[in-house]
């Protein structure tokens, strides 16, 4: 008898997860009728529970420790046991990154991913499409934010009763940190992506704005931007979810749908590309796809997490059918960034004046002043559908191109740590020279504008500047980082050192120190010195003649006068404008 039970034993403890007890893979949405989400303990239930039940295709793991210092949970996912970047290269598997909880109070993703997680491993949806593609699933990426838990933290949406929170526990917004990476959160994601290299990545969201019909927008990139020959491969993935979700009986629209003018339908929308500092503006600067998925927040809960469930799994089909070709045009647009050295690289866009009108299925609205706030408000009435026809601004055009060095970027060795940190961070190679490099052929750059935002983002304190890069010759250091142009990540290379891009460094105000003024002449040491360079140099006194005749406002400001010596004088502080990273036509080495 004891043998007998004794042979029991060993048999359950052998026994496939499919035999023994299962765990149980329904979430706190479900079984709540998706009054509810879950908390993150939910999440890390959940992904223990999918790797004891399907070990064979589920890894469950952490990728990084937020600042309260919870896990930040991934899930691997490979019926071909494709389970770690390694296993997913060798066998040339494409990987689908599908990320929730950016906003953790848009949560839509995370139950709708545990959802079609468990439809896919039981067969009961998209049969087949685990042997052709990876799944790389992370539930919730502001976990912090996500434990920032209450109702109302999403006044303008619909279900559930509570959620997280908008920012991380140190306040950063994720979804405008992925170029400057400032939080833990973000390096480690960052550190991820640069393990797995998703050939596309999905970012689950919930929209605000107006009152409308629509269920779903799919946006994303490359479409308008980018390497031009990935683009074929960006329509193919939003044009095709587009037309699934439409068959899956959504109202999906292909653009963003935010008002030009806030709450005023009238005006139309615009729908350009997003600067890096987004999700769907930064993967395409890695030659990768992204598509930005945003449901409506006045949908109930269930109707969103059911848009967004069907998404995903549209995506992961249409990668599992397309992929082969698809890291083909992803491999060939790594090739041509290789070579973009010394060519034009548009680095920033904007939205022409040209217009269409669309078909919008909206609401009956009114706007009538508010004995509240004082102006017009809009009011919609939900009981009365409507058809607008609104205009759409929805041609691009590069505002920024920038022609690339032909061999790459100098980095001095006092921004050495910090410019090395950042690039790390993404993945882009480089090296500290062993040796100096004296009277050095490189380019400058001397910004002769400089405008400080007046007020703060993301704790910086943002600059636009303009300037020109010009010839020069300086010794460059040991110790200097050299940056190859030459490197598939190009654009993002650019993106990141190019000063006047609208995400580099520089913007982020992280060189704000090289446009300060640090040392002052005296004015009466100014006059004095003025009245010699006068007396000894003809020319100047003629410039300076023909200026005060020319410029009214520089003959009446006294300042702006004294400064006319003082910047032409040995004095005059040469670092000042001078951003303080370099570009190079030659390869040290």
């Amino acid at each position: 008898m004891r043998r007998h039970l004794l042979a029991l034993a060993l048999l359950a403890i052998a026994a496939p997860a499919s035999t023994a007890t299962k765990p149980d893979l329904t979430t706190v949405a479900e079984r709540s009728g998706y009054r509810q989400t879950g908390r993150y303990e939910e999440v890390i239930a959940l992904c223990d529970a999918y790797q004891q039940a399907y070990p064979q295709a589920v890894r469950c793991f952490d990728f990084g420790t937020t600042p309260q210092g919870r896990p930040m949970k991934a899930m691997a996912v490979s019926t071909r046991g494709a389970l770690t970047p390694e296993a997913a290269h060798a066998q040339g598997l494409p990987v689908v990154l599908v990320q929730g909880g950016i906003h953790a109070g848009e949560i839509d993703g995370k139950d709708a991913g545990f959802g079609l997680l468990r439809d896919l491993l039981r067969g009961k949806a998209g049969q087949g499409l685990l042997d052709k593609a990876v799944l790389l699933f992370v539930p919730v990426f502001n976990v912090d934010g996500h434990e920032n838990f209450r109702a109302w933290n999403r006044p303008n949406q619909r279900g559930p009763e509570e959620m997280g929170f908008r920012v991380t526990a140190q306040r950063y917004n994720l979804n405008r940190d992925y170029v400057k990476a400032d939080a833990p959160e973000m390096r480690a994601m960052l550190a991820l992506v640069n393990a797995w290299d998703p050939l596309a990545m999905l970012d689950l969201h919930v929209t605000d704005g107006a009152k409308f019909r629509h269920d779903i927008s799919i946006t994303g990139e490359p479409v308008n931007s980018g390497d031009e020959g990935l683009r074929e491969a960006g329509r193919a993935l939003k044009d095709g979810i587009l037309a699934r979700l439409k068959a899956q009986g959504s109202l999906p629209v292909g653009f963003y749908p935010s008002f030009v003018e806030d709450d005023n339908p009238a005006s139309g929308f615009a729908e350009g590309v997003s600067t890096p500092r987004f999700s769907h503006g930064y993967y395409p600067l890695r030659n990768r796809l992204a598509i930005l998925v945003e449901t409506h927040s006045w949908k109930p809960y269930p109707e969103r997490v059911r848009a967004t469930y069907n998404t995903v799994l549209d995506a992961l089909s249409l990668v599992a059918e397309h992929g082969a070709a698809w890291q083909a045009l992803a491999q060939a647009a790594d090739a041509r960034a290789m070579a973009l050295g010394g060519k034009p690289v548009p680095l920033d866009y904007t939205v022409t004046d040209a217009k269409r009108f669309v078909e919008f299925l909206g609401y009956a609205y009114t706007r009538t002043p508010s004995e509240i706030s004082g102006g017009l408000m809009t009011r919609y009435d939900e009981r009365t559908p409507q058809l607008w026809m609104l205009p759409l601004r929805d041609t691009v055009a590069p505002s920024l191109v920038v022609t690339a060095p032909k061999a790459g970027y100098l980095v001095p060795p006092e921004q050495a740590a910090r410019v090395g940190a950042q690039l790390q961070a993404h993945g882009i190679a480089f090296r500290t020279l062993d040796a100096a490099l004296p009277a050095a052929a490189v380019q400058v750059f001397d910004a002769d504008n400089v405008k400080f935002a007046p007020t703060p983002v993301e704790g910086h304190q943002r600059a636009t500047v303009a300037g020109q890069w010009t010839s020069a010759t300086v010794d460059v250091p040991a110790g200097a980082l050299f940056v190859p142009i030459a490197q598939p990540k190009a654009r993002l290379l650019m993106t990141i050192l190019e000063p006047q891009a609208s995400d580099s460094m520089a913007a982020w105000g992280m060189f704000n120190n090289a446009f300060e003024r640090k040392e002052y002449m005296e004015d009466y040491v100014a006059e004095e010195q003025a009245r010699l360079m006068l007396a000894r140099d003809p020319a100047l006194k003629a410039a300076f003649e023909q200026k005060l005749k020319d410029d009214p406002g520089f003959a009446k400001n006294p300042r702006a006068r004294l400064d006319f010596f003082y910047r032409r004088h040995p004095a005059w502080d040469a670092g000042y404008n001078r951003y303080p990273v370099l570009r190079t036509d030659i390869a040290p080495g």
